[in-house]
């Protein structure tokens, strides 16, 4: 396990690739939005897209599935802010992604002891390198020495 002691500002990591389908992307926009351009592959030829798109939601729920293999190993308490989240490029069904994060800074938590406040950038890329979802995440880590 590691703990914000571990954490270095500027490392990065990386997992992937995952190909996202069209079944996975209907059903979840069918369930949880569904505007036309995400739910509706032939309403979607006649939006904006000019075709199929998946929800933001959705497209963060795959960012997250792939970076919990890139940090699985860190002692985590949880997530307390996103920032400057974005959707540069539309994810869509045949699309391979992958996950970076990046370690941008870090503290000592003013209140708690026993936790350090880490920033990291988020990033999710096609396979054309295009950057489809990008955030700014503040997150409490445990720290070592107020581990048992």
């Amino acid at each position: 396990m590691r703990f914000y002691e571990d954490l270095v500002e500027g490392e990065e990591r990386n997992f992937g690739p995952r190909t996202v389908t069209e079944g996975e992307l209907l059903a979840f926009a069918r369930q949880y939005d569904p505007q036309d351009f995400h739910a509706d592959p032939e309403a979607a030829k006649h939006s904006i897209f000019h075709g199929l798109i998946a929800s933001g939601i959705f497209t963060m729920a795959i960012w997250r599935q792939l970076d919990h293999q890139i940090a699985r190993d860190i002692a985590w308490i949880c997530g307390v802010a996103w920032n400057d989240v974005r959707f540069p490029v539309a994810l869509r069904a045949g699309d391979t992604v992958r996950a970076r994060s990046r370690c941008l800074s870090k503290r000592l938590s003013r209140r708690q002891p026993a936790r350090g406040v880490v920033v990291y950038e988020y990033v999710l890329l096609n396979q054309r390198d295009e950057t489809v979802f990008t955030c700014r995440s503040t997150n409490l880590v445990k720290r070592r020495q107020a581990s048992p």
